[in-house]
């Protein structure tokens, strides 16, 4: 279990498929069962490997605005062992450089904030260092990250995409 540094705070990255990863995450956060990990990716590519299924529009849409602060909740074939069960999942392709490079070295990984549920997103490797301590085995130190708003989450599983959450990217899109 890594904490990374995000376009938005520092996330909780582990491996999507692997469930002792996901309840690691799922213990660290004290998240409530049922409630699904998000997954960050180096690109739109990656999407068909996660067995994300969208209509071909949907999928342009999002990629056209990807990198960015957005997060799209797509259907699965298959759920994973980061959606508990749920034949969704919330993916992004994050504006951060480097962890896209990260990103495309490992595969997708969790990106949930890392924080414990109900805490404020860490912005700082202090920030994590304070919240989680030990729990973590890698802590990327990266600086200070923007913060400001989390990533805007849209529902891309309908036309047009609705807003679940707002948040750092402006929804509708203004590029």
């Amino acid at each position: 279990m890594a904490a990374v540094p995000t376009e938005t705070f520092y996330g909780l990255a582990a491996d999507p498929w692997n469930e002792q990863a996901c309840a690691r995450v799922f213990a660290i956060k004290g998240r409530e069962a049922g409630k699904a990990l998000p997954v960050l990716v180096a690109s739109a590519s990656d999407l068909a490997g996660l067995g994300v299924t969208a209509s071909p529009a949907a999928l342009e849409r999002v990629a056209a605005i990807w990198p960015a602060p957005l997060t799209a909740v797509f259907a699965l074939t298959t759920p994973l062992p980061c959606t508990s069960g749920e034949r969704s999942l919330a993916v992004r392709v994050p504006a951060h450089p480097e962890l896209r490079r990260l990103l495309a070295r490992t595969g997708p990984l969790t990106g949930t904030s890392a924080n414990r549920s109900g805490e404020p997103p860490a912005r700082t490797a202090a920030d994590v260092g304070a919240a989680l301590g030990n729990a973590i085995d890698v802590l990327v130190d990266g600086g200070e990250t923007p913060g400001g708003l989390p990533s805007t989450i849209v529902d891309a599983r309908v036309d047009p995409p609705a807003v679940l959450r707002a948040g750092a990217f402006p929804w509708p899109e203004t590029r």
